[in-house]
């Protein structure tokens, strides 16, 4: 047997590989089919199954390229229609390959769908199971993503309460838990940064697997969920609904741009998303872009802050970052690209372009601005402001930015922080894009701000 977790940072999403014997499955691929495919040769073994756990509303699966090019069958859970071909599994069914098996639990309440799959060995005894959104480390799969469904987020979570305590919870303690999503993740409300586990220290410390009424627990798991974002319904449907092939994607979007094309198409409504670093950023950029790093997790918070349908126009450093971004932006959804730009001054001055940039400020030097009346804005996640802030800082998680502008005074200078100066150049450049000029950018975020004296830190949300 043989088990390979392939976790991409960028999605906060694992996908697995199991083998047997020259057979194996894939349970929740990415986009790109080179790294099973490349997998599966180097070991000398055919790949017989794609699994899926659920439709994944976060980004968009590689099934269907992938079943394309190694001929596998895509297996989801009961209830799961699609507009391709499938095998759609029963509760309890097992996929014999090699020497072991995986048997199918279904276990709805993340999605309607969803489905964990046990692994057991040769012997048949259970050594993992794959679970999906439905458990993660610290954390469960928010109960508020059916597709077109009656089912509110509350029978949904009932239903989750059911499938963890039927399904998952008498598992013996030593199963090892390997989750869909890891810290980052919009698909739970605080998911553990780890991202394996097992059912015995889920047990124990895991709060939505405590004693509890199923009322109590809707409670939990419903209290505080932010709204999702608007992407992971588009998502849903792609991977409901099938997709064109990530190569196809490709062509149509590398193109090197020119300038002056770049020029000619923002002002027909195309955006400059900038994916250079924050120290590059800040020295300069196009004026309007919105700064996303690729040094970051830039899938996720693309998809969150920026429309899918919004044609783009890609920023890059160097033009071997411009597949990357692409690629990237792909495994969300995001198609439109209208084409990159290699980040170049003197030639974006030529064309008549207009630049920008962000002034950024050490903690200390922040103290003296706050002393001047300058507002603090912390972008950082609820969970991450209850955890520690300073007592008058306006609060709007970078998530929700775009539809809580208004609580931003025009009139007023702010200090922008998050944890460690990736969110908040983000948020930097949604405000300067909005019109708000005013703007400074903390180094080093709350890790750096904690330990300096003169904010006024509380530890109560």
């Amino acid at each position: 047997m043989y088990i390979e977790q392939l976790y991409t940072n960028c999605l906060a999403e694992a996908a697995y590989y199991i083998e047997s014997e020259g057979e194996a499955i894939v349970i929740d691929p990415i986009r790109e089919t080179k790294p099973y495919l490349e997998l599966a040769a180097k070991r000398n073994s055919r790949i017989r199954y794609i699994f899926e756990t659920h439709f994944h509303a976060d980004f968009v699966s590689g099934h269907l390229d992938l079943a394309k090019e190694s001929g596998a069958t895509i297996v989801f859970g009961p209830g799961a229609e699609t507009a391709y071909d499938t095998h759609t599994g029963k509760d309890g069914e097992r996929f014999k390959i090699g020497k072991i098996s995986l048997e199918l639990l279904h276990t709805p309440g993340h999605t309607p769908e969803s489905s964990c799959y046990l692994l057991r060995d040769e012997n048949d005894s259970p050594v993992a199971v794959f679970t999906g959104d439905t458990l993660f480390v610290g954390d469960v799969g928010r109960p508020d993503l059916a597709i077109k469904s009656n089912l509110t987020q509350n029978d949904l979570a009932g239903m989750l309460y059911d499938s963890l305590r039927t399904k998952l919870m008498p598992l013996p303690d030593v199963v090892t838990v390997y989750p869909a999503h890891g810290a980052g993740s919009s698909c739970g409300k605080n998911i553990g940064k780890e991202t394996f586990s097992t059912i015995g220290q889920q047990k124990a410390t895991n709060y939505a697997l405590q004693p509890m009424s199923k009322a109590d627990f809707i409670i939990a798991v419903t209290e505080g969920l932010s709204a999702p974002p608007a992407y992971f319904f588009q998502d849903a449907m792609i991977n409901k609904n099938g997709y064109d092939s990530l190569e196809v994607v490709k062509k149509r979007n590398i193109k090197a741009l020119s300038a002056t094309e770049l020029k000619s198409l923002m002002e027909n409504g195309s955006l400059p998303l900038d994916t250079r670093p924050v120290l590059e950023f800040e020295k300069g950029f196009i004026t309007g872009s919105i700064s996303i790093g690729l040094d970051g997790q830039f899938a996720i918070w693309a998809a969150t802050v920026l429309d899918i349908r919004q044609p783009l126009l890609v920023v890059v450093e160097s033009a071997e970052k411009a597949e990357e971004a692409i690629t990237r932006l792909a495994r969300v959804g995001y198609e439109r690209v209208d084409g990159y730009f290699v980040y170049n001054e003197p030639g974006l001055l030529k064309a008549g372009m207009t630049l920008d940039s962000l002034t950024s400020v050490s903690p200390q030097q922040a103290v003296g601005l706050l002393e001047e009346g300058v507002q603090l804005l912390d972008v950082r996640k609820p969970g991450e402001y209850a955890g520690g802030h300073v007592a008058e800082a306006l609060h709007i998680c970078l998530s929700t930015l775009n539809q809580e502008m208004d609580k931003v005074s025009r009139n007023q200078p702010y200090l922008v922080h998050c944890a460690g100066g990736y969110r908040s150049v983000i948020a930097a450049s949604l405000l300067k894009r909005a019109g708000y000029t005013q703007l400074f950018n903390i180094y080093g975020g709350w890790s750096a701000m904690k330990n300096v004296p003169g904010f006024n830190i509380t530890t109560h949300a």
